[in-house]
């Protein structure tokens, strides 16, 4: 009888194996699969943990630099020597440097790269300086590059890059030091764009500058990427080296200035009077000191100082370089209590920007500085400053953000308070992603601005808890993501190479965050992982995959499906009610029998002790997400069950559940608040009617 039994479970065996033999497999495709092929392989430098490993290391870079500003003809000139720290395991045979101005050279091929076509109509400035005028003159040109010795270094330009050809391979552990002299034409930022330049006002005839990615500066080398090899085509940022910065600048006398770094000679700058100030500025936690007022920086302008004067800072571990000056600043500054450590708040801006800086500039710095310190960790630095510089661009302890009263009276509406406050914390929130949190910008843009616009939400939301939000919350991004997919592509991609860059870099990964804080892992778990991650990665250089093992790994929580669903793909969340089926039910025997109620409706035909509901959910969408179903009751009670993203592990199409209540139903919702950044509300409610809420949503979203 054994015998007769293996026999026959062979041949099922067989039957079963041939049977499948003739079908055609499949690759695992469940939205549930761990990340494994997308992830890179965890190593002594880069832990499975998402925590920097035992062997992580990074190369440091110190810059020394005397750098002239000329006011007449706005241009900079400059001399800097490099010291570069090789810490990296590897021999290097040579070195790369950055050369963002050559951006704007007459021989660039920025312009090159994007499509145009002859427009209907133009104005005739615009037509002058689209079609006739003689490109403007930028780029930077280099007088030399030396050794210490003076001797001529060979060096090759590559459009924003220059290769610098070691005369022996660099060995691990060793440093190199050369010098650059060179030279360029700053260009009119209000006129012709850019992330740094000089604005002109031809009614006194002065110019605010406003200055950055002004010294050729080395390229970053890691064990992720070697060297950053990516040209600079004006989008995407930075990759930079951590260094210590010596640093003088000289520009008119009558210049007041702001820049990286702790000042060296402020007796040298500043009055007496100003100096007096500033001490009382560095004990006032409430309100701001005006070191400059606008009534002495308005007789400043009014006539140009034919001296110099140059002003020393030092800045230690910090990844770049940037300053502001103008003879037409006013500043102002007031301290901030970072755990018992005073840090500087302060603002430079001219007499067009005010009385809105005056008003919010230097309070929504300390703001930031409070907000992001507490789910990050404390700000490190002495101070960070915002410049009227009516662009958005940060750098590390000074940002260039816009605004300037818009009312007849001198005033400011709403729209433009709002949108500076929002600029400023977005800008000085960049202090800490990428300025610390040192991600690769050129590479994964949504690693430092995804990141910041979430916490920018947290740092408005201090500031005043009616804030208008403009991205994050799921709702705000539905439309973009419910839009032509051939014109979307996954947050991870490279941000020259996408088409709605402030949606894919910006509004989607911090809607991404938004729904892990509120609604997947709760906001005691995220907060404690984000904080983690930013701890580990403080003054280092995360990868994607650091992040996301971070956040797994300090939080329990895997989250592979979601970082594959939000990250790495273009699908959207649609989930609906596809179908309701009523049970009451009844005892046959020692059994309980459920009997369907076939009568329309929620309503039952009989009165019941308890009612159940048999709910089909549908899940058109590609995205898998939790499903917040929302349960009126006839006596106008409501209850809320949220059924995890993992209830669609089996089933990609739909899944059945029972409810079941002592109260009868009235009507069902899901995503009631709108959690889930949903793009067809349509199928959202049972019964149908009762969809009012969402039909008035999508209404808004159109506009």
């Amino acid at each position: 009888m054994k015998k007769l039994a293996f026999l026959l479970f062979s041949f099922v065996f067989v039957a079963t194996s041939y049977g499948q033999i003739t079908k055609q497999g499949h690759t695992n495709q469940n939205k549930f699969r761990q990340l494994k092929q997308e992830l890179p392989t965890p190593n002594l430098e880069r832990t499975a943990s998402g925590a920097p490993g035992k062997e992580y290391t990074q190369q440091k870079v110190d810059y020394t630099m005397d750098i002239i500003l000329d006011d007449e003809k706005t241009r900079i000139t400059g001399a800097e020597t490099i010291t570069y720290h090789n810490n990296s395991k590897d021999n290097l045979t040579y070195l790369w440097v950055q050369l963002d101005q050559n951006m704007r050279a007459k021989d660039s091929k920025t312009p090159d790269i994007s499509p145009n076509s002859i427009p209907n109509k133009l104005s005739k400035s615009r037509f002058d300086k689209n079609y006739v005028e003689e490109a403007f003159d930028g780029g930077f040109n280099i007088m030399s590059v030396t050794n210490m010795d003076g001797s001529k270094l060979s060096y090759t330009i590559n459009q924003t890059m220059m290769r610098i050809n070691l005369p022996n391979p660099l060995a691990s552990g060793a440093t190199f030091k050369f010098n650059i002299e060179w030279w360029y034409n700053i260009n009119n930022h209000r006129e012709d764009g850019g992330r740094s330049g000089y604005e002109h006002f031809p009614e006194d005839g002065n110019n605010n500058y406003v200055i950055a990615q002004f010294y050729p500066r080395m390229c970053a080398y890691d064990n992720v990427e070697g060297w950053q090899n990516d040209q600079f085509w004006g989008r995407s940022e930075f990759a930079l080296e951590f260094g210590d910065f010596t640093v003088n600048i000289t520009v008119p006398e009558d210049h007041m200035l702001g820049a990286t770094g702790v000042l060296q000679n402020p007796k040298d700058i500043f009055s007496k009077k100003e100096l007096k100030r500033r001490e009382e500025a560095s004990k006032s936690f409430n309100d701001p000191v005006i070191i400059r007022t606008q009534e002495e920086a308005e007789k400043i302008e009014k006539s140009k100082a034919t001296k110099t004067k140059t002003w020393k800072f030092v800045a230690e571990n910090v990844r770049d370089y940037a300053f502001a000056t103008s003879r037409k600043f006013i500043f102002d500054a007031m301290a901030v209590n970072i755990n018992g450590k005073t840090v500087m708040a302060e603002s430079l801006y001219s007499k067009e920007a005010n009385p809105l800086y005056g008003d919010h500039s230097t309070r929504a710095v300390a703001q930031t500085l409070k907000t992001y310190s507490k789910y990050t960790f404390d700000y490190p630095y002495h101070k960070a400053i915002s410049v009227d510089g009516q662009m958005g661009m940060e750098y590390p302890q000074i940002c260039f953000n816009p605004g300037r009263p818009d009312l007849e009276d001198g005033g400011y509406s709403d729209r433009v308070k709002y949108r500076m406050v929002k600029v400023t914390i977005h800008e000085v929130g960049h202090n800490f992603f990428p300025m610390i949190v040192n991600s690769d910008e050129r590479q994964w843009t949504w690693m430092d601005e995804g990141l910041n616009s979430y916490m920018e939400m947290l740092a408005e939301l201090d500031y005043d808890k009616d804030f208008p939000i403009v991205r994050g919350y799921p709702k705000n991004i539905v439309k973009y993501m419910a839009g032509d997919q051939s014109k979307i592509a996954p947050i991870m991609s490279k941000g020259d190479n996408v088409y709605e860059f402030g949606n894919n870099a910006y509004g989607k990964p911090a809607t991404a965050l938004w729904i892990l804080r509120e609604t997947i892992m709760g906001k005691e778990l995220f907060d404690h992982a984000f904080k983690t991650y930013s701890q580990r990665w403080m003054f280092k250089r995360p990868s994607p995959a650091d992040f996301f093992r971070t956040m797994e790994d300090a939080s329990g929580i895997d989250l592979d499906w979601f970082w594959r669903g939000w990250f790495y793909t273009t699908d959207v969340t649609d989930i609906g009610i596809k179908s309701v089926k009523k049970y009451s039910t009844k005892e046959v025997d020692d059994s309980v029998e459920f009997v369907e109620d076939a009568s329309e409706g929620l309503g039952f035909a009989s009165n019941q002790n308890k009612y159940h509901y048999e709910i089909t959910y549908e899940k058109p969408g590609g995205l898998v997400m939790p499903i917040i179903v929302e349960f009126t009751y006839k006596d106008g009670s409501k209850e809320k069950k949220t059924y995890p993203a993992q209830i669609w592990r089996y089933t990609d199409d739909e899944v059945t559940k029972v409810f079941s209540s002592t109260k009868q139903i009235a009507s069902i919702m899901i995503d009631p608040d709108l959690e889930t950044a949903d793009v067809d509300t349509s199928n959202n409610s049972f019964p149908r009617q009762d969809a009012s809420k969402f039909d008035q949503f999508k209404e808004k979203i159109k506009q």
